[in-house]
């Protein structure tokens, strides 16, 4: 199937559930993540912050459990320059001031700028994928260029609401594949 199409066909099916269900989804996708992934003290996890007005999946759940359970590791979320089309990064605290950006994505403010290349596991929004571990997201590139930009061995694991696709056909050299995918169904694991 084509991005395009699976991106309006998702999008469509992301709106039509409800609050309560993608709460239920996002809470099964936080405890699979810590069932399934070992977190070594020192490490820095690249998160996404949601816009849950869109139904995306609440990664705040696995935030707020990195910052209990976990607290010697580092969290670090996206903020989006719009205007050169690309993320910087920085270091999320409890005590963090968050300001909405025009897509309504939370972004913290005064945050310590985090590097790429210090990140070891990047969650990653996305709207669909497919059985090689291809994405579909909102179609700008951002995490693409980003991923590009980590070390070779960093961990790329997708949050999705859904199952996988069978297979995504308009693929290109610039999308960046996936190592795993927590879903409430379960994990999908790039095969070795």
């Amino acid at each position: 199937m084509l991005k395009a199409e699976l991106r309006k066909q998702m999008l469509q099916k992301r709106q039509a559930l409800a609050a309560e269900e993608v709460q239920l989804r996002s809470q099964r996708i936080a405890d699979l993540f810590f069932q399934h992934f070992a977190l070594q003290p020192g490490q820095m996890v690249h998160v996404f912050l949601p816009i849950l007005k869109n139904n995306e999946v609440n990664t705040w759940l696995i935030i707020e459990q990195l910052w209990r359970e976990y607290p010697m590791v580092r969290v670090a979320v996206p903020v989006t320059d719009v205007a050169k089309n690309v993320l910087s990064h920085h270091h999320l605290t409890e005590e963090a001031v968050l300001v909405e950006n025009t897509w309504g994505i939370p972004e913290p403010q005064d945050a310590h700028v985090i590097q790429a290349q210090e990140v070891d596991i990047v969650l990653l929004p996305l709207l669909a994928f497919d059985k090689s571990g291809h994405r579909v997201g909102y179609g700008k590139g951002f995490y693409d260029r980003f991923l590009a930009g980590c070390r070779p061995d960093v961990l790329k694991v997708g949050l999705s609401l859904e199952p996988p696709v069978e297979q995504i056909t308009d693929t290109n050299l610039f999308d960046v594949p996936l190592d795993a995918v927590v879903m409430p169904e379960g994990v999908w694991r790039k095969e070795i």
